[in-house]
């Protein structure tokens, strides 16, 4: 859809009103199986992307609206060969390490902008560099590096002490769930349910969320294995709550069946916005001894160093190699007004 703006609709404002209302920042707003995030790039930003601003953005009342911002910026030279650096920001102002369905949208916009003109390249992220492919049918397929069972994102203190944390029993609320941790760049809590459209998914999600086990708060799927070999899963999402889809919680469910030995590769996971599909390179790991949350290899906020449990045991613990397909669609691009500016603490001045 191509950019409109509110001065297509200004017929009879007079000139300097007109003038006033160019005076707007273009944004573009796109979805991933539901899981929508708004695109801005930050050489074209009037002001900070403050947190209040975050939250401003995605109120689906007084703003655009949208499960989180993706912001783009210029690499920073962590990553040798990176075309761009992909930042995430959940609504409540929070900013994440990654976002599956996030690189997807992200991918898709450089390529549909023409500032990258190659099929398949390098993005920076805080969980280190990631690389999306796009395929022939407009799906596009992503490198998500590894899946950890070792990380700095979770206390296992709490849970004998000892990696992996597979199956361990979690007290939320009144009730005792039993989950599987997975690093996939950003910390997961795997749980295994009878029915996930039966889960109290408002009430249990923040519960496991904040629960002290997990040092930078965790993202939570209730998953069923279907007799198909297929999984269907609900997610909260940390910082956002539920959301229709969820990439790397979807990479995190296929890498922890996987590993579980209850599904083959490559499994397809089913989600309220649509399908994905997971490939684990089962003969592909990484030997996890560094006790870092970061998917592929490089530092950042999903690979510190470390955990919180007291440093990771001597032996090895394989990480299995994953990838993500799935769609990407532009939803619109558009013009925010300057009343909105304004409430985003940004000057009103021209940026386009």
């Amino acid at each position: 859809m191509a950019c409109v703006g509110n001065a297509a609709q200004g017929e009879g404002m007079g000139e300097a009103t007109q003038a006033r209302e160019g005076m707007n920042l273009k944004l573009a707003k796109w979805e991933g199986l539901g899981n929508d995030y708004l695109v801005l790039e930050e050489e074209a930003l009037p002001g900070p992307l403050t947190p209040q601003a975050v939250a401003n953005l995605c109120d689906r009342h007084l703003g655009v609206g949208a499960d989180g911002v993706l912001l783009k910026c210029a690499p920073s030279g962590a990553v040798p060969g990176a075309v761009s650096r992909m930042r995430v920001f959940n609504p409540d102002g929070s900013e994440s390490e990654m976002c599956g369905n996030g690189i997807r949208i992200f991918a898709r916009y450089l390529v549909q902008r023409r500032q990258v003109h190659n099929d398949e390249f390098l993005v920076e992220t805080l969980a280190g560099p990631i690389r999306p492919r796009l395929l022939a049918d407009g799906r596009v397929r992503v490198d998500m590096g590894w899946a950890r069972f070792v990380s700095d994102s979770i206390d296992v203190t709490w849970f004998g002490g000892e990696y992996p944390v597979i199956g361990a029993e979690l007290t939320a609320g009144d009730e005792r769930l039993r989950f599987t941790f997975v690093d996939v760049g950003n910390p997961h809590c795997v749980i295994l349910v009878d029915d996930p459209a039966s889960v109290d998914i408002a009430r249990l999600g923040p519960l496991v969320e904040h629960h002290r086990a997990f040092p930078r708060r965790v993202n939570v799927e209730f998953v069923r294995v279907e007799a198909d070999g297929t999984v269907t899963m609900r997610v909260w999402e940390r910082g956002v709550g539920e959301t229709q889809a969820c990439g790397t919680g979807a990479t995190a469910v296929g890498a922890a069946c996987v590993r579980l030995g209850l599904v083959s590769s490559p499994v397809t996971v089913h989600l309220p916005g649509g399908d994905l599909v997971i490939e684990v390179e089962e003969g592909a790991t990484l030997d996890d001894t560094r006790g870092t949350g970061n998917m592929s290899g490089a530092e950042g906020a999903g690979g510190r160093p470390g955990n919180a449990g007291g440093g990771p045991p001597s032996e090895a613990l394989p990480s299995l190699k994953v990838h993500m397909t799935g769609p990407a669609e532009e939803v619109f691009c558009c013009e925010l007004a300057p009343a909105l500016l304004r409430r985003l603490g940004w000057a009103t001045r021209d940026v386009s």
